[in-house]
């Protein structure tokens, strides 16, 4: 493709892509094709010649478009808000054009200083304490991994990661039973094992036990384990639950654990004065994560990932070949030496252009708003007849369910199921399904870039006439 073809193409799909996010409301939010519907569009082998970006373009919007599914679309109320925004849009532009990859700070020198200041920005912007230092992740899982990798060196004196686990007694890692099931994973694949995952009981607002986690490290301490890492949960992907994180410190502190505070989505919230006590005991967090990606307007991926000693993830993870070594050596951070990846993208340019935009007030305008949002549609289910709120907002999350008289059971949760299977259907709007108590619970969680007010309740009006039709 030659240099005006190019610019001839890419103003077309600037045009389309402005389209798409001024219509987006045309489209059923959750795609409603079948399995094998897109596949079966497909050639299954690829072209000999070279075809025409014109051909390439209308088969994308004839094939790919109905297999999408519209995580910008303001009727988006289920998982979590995977948001974008239009400056970050721009500045992904940005990134694709230039290709830079961003390992070393020698590989571009911008990217790299960049990072680190937009993520001290940031970690003034959640209260964090001077001292911590950030790096961007793609996932919190990849940081949660780095976590427990970083734990697993401090516990057996950097020994694992030049002779492995082989004769090691066997570590212990703790979370509560709200923690992310991406926990699971990272102990796998540190080698520690899912036997030796702990998931800690949690009380009626189910929080962690913490009684019971003292309990269980003294218990496995005596039977020869290796107390290694405790998880605290702010913003679980359930129903958002909120563990004790001060008094989770205080036990890791006093009982030499690694402690990672997982916040991939409720993160964002502590960009609030009013939600910043939750940072109370930060001193004693070893590191935090939370994902700008999922309700900071800042398109996928970009997680933030801030740890008190560098130094941690450093000597889990650091190696020198010598073709990765350059002239400024120790006089500059590469970023290569904190995380699972090698090769890094731009990500610190999104997140610049957003927090410019925006700026910090913009921003928590736009937390706020779906905060009180959550709030009021809590208040309107709990008068409804036939519904009731289950557990009620944290942060912008809320759970509830159709309990229509003389429904119970296994019966009541066979019902929330249809109710949800046949809203997600119809392609209105897009909800996802929770177990709470062994009961199944609609789970309606508020966040999307688009959404204004009488979506949520335009939704909420939706929900009722569809529960009434069953």
């Amino acid at each position: 493709m030659d240099q005006d073809t190019f610019n001839k193409h890419a103003h077309e799909m600037v045009d389309w892509m402005s389209d798409y996010l001024s219509n987006i409301e045309q489209y059923p939010v959750r795609s409603q094709v079948k399995p094998g519907e897109i596949a079966g569009q497909l050639p299954v082998s690829a072209p000999l010649l070279g075809e025409s970006m014109d051909q390439i373009f209308a088969d994308f919007k004839k094939t790919i478009i109905p297999g999408i599914t519209h995580w910008q679309h303001p009727n988006w109320f289920s998982f979590f808000p995977a948001n974008s925004s239009n400056p970050s849009v721009l500045a992904e532009m940005l990134t694709a054009t230039m290709g830079a990859q961003c390992m070393l700070w020698e590989t571009s020198p911008a990217a790299t200083e960049l990072e680190i200041r937009v993520l001290d920005w940031l970690r003034q912007m959640i209260a964090l304490p001077a001292g911590f230092h950030g790096v961007i992740q793609d996932t919190a899982s990849s940081a949660t991994f780095c976590a427990i990798l970083a734990a697993r060196e401090r516990v057996m004196d950097n020994n694992c990661k030049e002779k492995g686990l082989f004769g090691q007694k066997p570590m212990r890692v703790y979370a509560s039973a709200e923690a992310h099931s991406s926990i699971d994973k990272a102990v796998i694949m540190a080698g520690i094992g899912l036997d030796n995952l702990v998931r800690v009981p949690v009380d009626e607002d189910r929080a962690m036990k913490v009684d019971t986690l003292v309990r269980l490290i003294k218990e496995d301490r005596a039977k020869g384990y290796v107390p290694t890492c405790v998880i605290g949960v702010l913003g679980g992907t359930s129903v958002g639950a909120v563990d004790p994180l001060s008094d989770i410190g205080v036990v890791a502190q006093k009982e030499g654990l690694y402690y990672h505070i997982d916040a991939a989505w409720a993160g964002t919230a502590l960009i609030l004065p009013e939600y910043q006590y939750l940072m109370a005991g930060a001193e004693n967090i070893d590191s935090f994560v939370f994902n700008p990606h999922k309700w900071m307007l800042t398109n996928f991926d970009c997680t933030a990932h801030f740890v008190k000693d560098s130094r941690s993830l450093t000597n889990a993870l650091s190696i020198q070949p010598a073709y990765l070594k350059t002239r400024e050596g120790g006089q500059v951070t590469d970023f290569r030496d904190w995380g699972v990846q090698l090769g890094r993208r731009f990500r610190a340019l999104k997140l610049w252009f957003v927090i410019r935009s925006y700026g910090l007030a913009g921003l928590q305008h736009f937390v706020r708003q779906h905060i009180a949002w959550a709030i009021e549609l809590a208040e309107a289910i709990s008068k409804a007849p036939h519904f009731e709120v289950v557990t009620q907002p944290s942060f912008s999350l809320l759970s509830f369910r159709y309990a229509p008289k003389g429904v119970e059971g296994q019966a009541l949760s066979d019902l929330n199921d249809k109710l949800i299977q046949t809203i997600n259907d119809k392609g209105k709007t897009y909800l996802t399904r929770t177990v709470v108590d062994g009961e199944v619970v609609i789970r309606f969680s508020i966040g999307s870039q688009k959404t204004e007010r009488h979506h949520v309740f335009d939704t909420w009006d939706h929900i009722k006439e569809v529960a009434s039709s069953l």
